[in-house]
């Protein structure tokens, strides 16, 4: 497992091109850190050239902060090396988006309608990209973090008995 990310870092490093990528560690398994303009290339190498052949999850945060407030963390698995890494992009509050890596893996489907319908981020180039759980015209993301914890009163009708 070291020398295939070994071999990572080689590619994402600075010498060949790929500013702003960081190497770390997240529960043992390695994660890199990219700025979000780079997320779909990065995406395609991996699956291409490092056998990175599912996507299986991706979890939004929300860090409430006034910068990069907003994170979107993709769980990458490679059945060819039998090991996991993990992909981050932050981004920020006045704006949410990041490309879809629906184009890469399809199972980005559904998680990129959950980050969107949860917490308001948008995934450009999604094929589908609609509220799962919440009305369409609803118009908060219940998983912020400025979102009340009580609801808020009179936001949803409920049916009457």
């Amino acid at each position: 497992m070291s020398e295939i990310i070994q071999q990572i870092k080689e590619k994402f490093s600075g010498a060949n091109g790929f500013s702003g990528f960081v190497f770390s560690e997240i529960n043992n398994f390695p994660m890199l850190e990219l700025p979000k303009e780079r997320l779909l290339e990065a995406a395609k190498i991996l699956r291409d050239e490092f056998k990175f052949e599912q996507l299986k999850d991706l979890i939004s945060v929300d860090r409430f902060t006034k910068l990069q407030r907003f994170e979107c963390i993709y769980n990458l698995y490679s059945l060819t090396h039998v090991t996991r890494m993990f992909l981050k992009v932050r981004l920020d509050l006045k704006k949410p988006e990041v490309d879809s890596l629906f184009p890469v893996w399809k199972s980005a489907n559904w998680s990129e309608r959950e980050a969107y319908d949860m917490m308001g981020i948008n995934f450009i180039g999604h094929p589908d990209l609609r509220r799962m759980y919440m009305m369409e015209e609803y118009e908060y993301y219940p998983l912020r973090k400025d979102y009340p914890l009580m609801g808020l009163p009179g936001a949803v009708q409920l049916p009457k008995k």
